[in-house]
């Protein structure tokens, strides 16, 4: 069976240099933030072209630490697109904040900017753009509005690593930049980790003070804190890994250019890439008519798939005392009704990526 993701090839491939930074760690035994941390956070603000970063124990963390750093809390509201995962609205949430859900675009499956100032009242402080399957989303028309009714304007980059816009860097265009490096991940640590990265070092600060029980002196607490420090281990292997995301971004575009120029069925419909972007795919999403029957046609041809996401945020039962209706984010609700997500690491053989494409051309749709 192909997978949809196999990181056990990655870790071959590089398993005596992740090995050694690990050795390296616990011969310090500096195993909760410490040297190794704090020297990726500057290898990635580097990478990004930001003045600043701060690693942290998760992607989510990271989201609800960016709130904190805008002064977002209770009774405010941030736009959040409803094709996302759910972490993108417990940012929002955690702080006290309403997340208020806006539907995506029909090509690009991004936040629909056309559809974000009927969401925005008196409570809203942010918008939170997510370059959802690593397509960056329509940063130019998101920030006009945003500087038309004074928001701020956070980055959800949990799965655009290396992806750009406009020859920028994502994490580098609006006040904040949210990182994941969870598992599978383009850039992936070995457990749970995350970053914020801004060129503002205020945000920054505030943040590692936050995320260190709230002290910038050990035992002196200046604000009620949280335990949310990246591990050692995790900036040890992620260095490691940052040597090597150029290439494994270029190998995931040839593979995804492939699927794009190769795969033919007109039952297939595939997300749009628009010219000022580059992305990264760290997902391939289609959609295609009885998503789950695809699965299944795929799974019986030696493939595995996904479905990224098969429930819109809005109509998450999380969220059911916020009243939004089926119908209320049509677009978003077709795609959650036929996603499906094709196999995509950059280890994948010229062969598994035609047997993917083969397997998809044929794929007649019937019951």
């Amino acid at each position: 069976m192909l997978k949809r993701i196999d990181l056990s090839r990655n870790y071959q491939n590089h398993k005596e240099e992740y090995l050694k930074a690990i050795e390296a760690v616990c011969e310090e035994t500096a195993f909760s933030g410490g040297k190794f941390a704090d020297k990726f956070d500057k290898e990635f603000a580097a990478y990004i072209g930001v003045k600043a970063a701060s690693g942290v124990d998760n992607g989510t963390s990271a989201l609800q630490l960016a709130m904190l750093a805008l002064g977002i809390g209770e009774g405010d509201e941030v736009i959040v697109p409803a094709n996302t995962y759910i972490a993108s609205a417990w940012g929002p949430t955690y702080v006290g904040a309403t997340p208020v859900f806006v539907d995506c675009t029909k090509d690009t499956w991004e936040i629909d900017p056309d559809r974000i100032e009927e969401k925005i009242t008196g409570r809203t402080k942010a918008i939170i753009g997510v370059h959802l399957y690593g397509q960056p989303f329509d940063f130019d028309r998101v920030k006009e509005i945003a500087d038309k009714h004074g928001l701020y304007i956070v980055e959800d980059c949990a799965q655009s690593h290396g992806a750009k816009y406009g020859g920028r860097m994502t994490g580098s265009l609006g006040d904040l930049g949210c990182f994941s490096f969870y598992p599978g991940k383009n850039l992936y640590a070995f457990g749970e980790a995350g970053s914020v990265v801004s060129d503002k070092e205020e945000y920054i600060e505030a943040i590692d003070t936050w995320k260190n029980q709230g002290c910038k002196v050990r035992y002196y607490h200046d604000v009620v804190g949280y335990n949310m420090r990246m591990e050692g281990i995790q900036g040890a292997v992620l260095s490691v890994s940052l040597q090597y995301l150029d290439e494994w971004t270029f190998l995931r575009r040839k593979i995804g250019q492939r699927y794009l120029e190769e795969i033919r069925n007109p039952l297939i419909t595939m997300q749009a890439h628009p010219g000022n972007t580059e992305p990264v795919f760290h997902l391939f999403v289609i959609m295609a008519p009885e998503a789950e029957r695809f699965v299944e046609y795929m799974a019986g041809r030696g493939i595995e798939c996904h479905r990224h996401y098969p429930v819109p945020c809005h109509l998450q039962k999380a969220y059911a005392h916020l009243g939004y209706q089926r119908g209320d984010c049509p677009n978003a609700e077709y795609l959650a009704e036929h996603c499906v997500t094709l196999p995509m690491f950059p280890e994948m053989t010229p062969e598994e990526v035609g047997m993917v494409i083969e397997a998809c051309n044929q794929y007649e749709g019937k019951g």
